[in-house]
């Protein structure tokens, strides 16, 4: 018999992943690879309770392109955050300052926001921005709107209008999925918003809403806030969970033949 319990390896094709698993008579899956695959395979893009709402953070729309995809076609609301939000914004006309843009994913970012509303999912942007010149701990810091940062400063978090906006949408959902920060939350004055989300999500997981996180930088932040415990699942599989979420078939779940 084999069991796989390490789904945070399962989306590799290693010997100890596929490999053994073509040579047993039983070849299963553990108790966290199967937790795993309920929440992020079935919770989200099999049979969700809706309204399923995403939160794409992170700092690049490039690394996300594949989820992002996927979740509008699975999902009701898009929320997008974090750094790779600019270059949606920039490519609507706005002004971002010395905020980090994928210029060439300019196009892509309008074809996105197309796909959404063809598709009648809402793809939410931030309204405002914490922005400084430098990231640094004490940097002056000021709000202004995300289409008018000032020449030389960087959008770092979402400010305090797009918290409060994405939280109402949160509370009206029966899912929500959590992929990446919306800002350097490593940093205090532009932490806020990171781990507003993860408050809200504690919150409303205790009401009886599904609430995952999936992907490194989130996880971290969820870990820091000490609200681990307090939401329905916390992925243990970076670049699994990204995989799983763009749709592929992992190779070490493949290899099973009772997942």
């Amino acid at each position: 018999m084999y069991v796989n319990d390490a789904f945070g390896a399962a989306h590799r094709a290693h010997a100890s992943t596929a490999g053994v698993a073509a040579h047993t008579e039983h070849a299963v899956a553990g108790l966290l690879l199967e937790k795993e695959l309920k929440f992020l395979s079935n919770a989200v893009l099999g049979s969700p309770q809706r309204p399923l709402v995403a939160i794409v953070g992170g700092s690049k729309v490039s690394t996300k392109l594949p989820v992002l995809e996927s979740l509008l076609k699975a999902s009701d609301t898009v929320v997008v955050g974090g750094a790779m939000a600019f270059t949606f914004v920039k490519a609507m006309g706005g002004q971002v300052g010395a905020s980090m843009v994928e210029e060439e994913q300019l196009g892509l970012s309008l074809e996105l926001m197309k796909q959404a509303k063809e598709s009648g999912v809402q793809l939410l942007l931030p309204s405002d921005a914490v922005i400084a010149s430098a990231v640094s701990a004490d940097a002056e810091t000021s709000v202004v709107p995300i289409d008018s940062i000032p020449e030389g400063q960087l959008g770092l978090d979402i400010g305090p209008g797009s918290s409060a906006e994405i939280e109402s949408v949160l509370r009206g959902a029966g899912t929500i999925l959590w992929n990446g920060p919306m800002g350097v939350f490593e940093i205090a004055p532009f932490s806020k918003g990171t781990f507003g989300i993860a408050e809200t999500m504690a919150e409303l997981t205790a009401s009886g809403v599904i609430t995952i996180v999936g992907g490194g930088d989130s996880v971290a932040a969820v870990g820091q806030a000490g609200l681990k415990s307090k939401l329905s699942h916390v992925s243990t599989g970076g670049g699994a969970s990204l995989e799983l979420l763009e749709g592929k078939v992992l190779p070490g779940v493949a290899a099973l033949n009772d997942a």
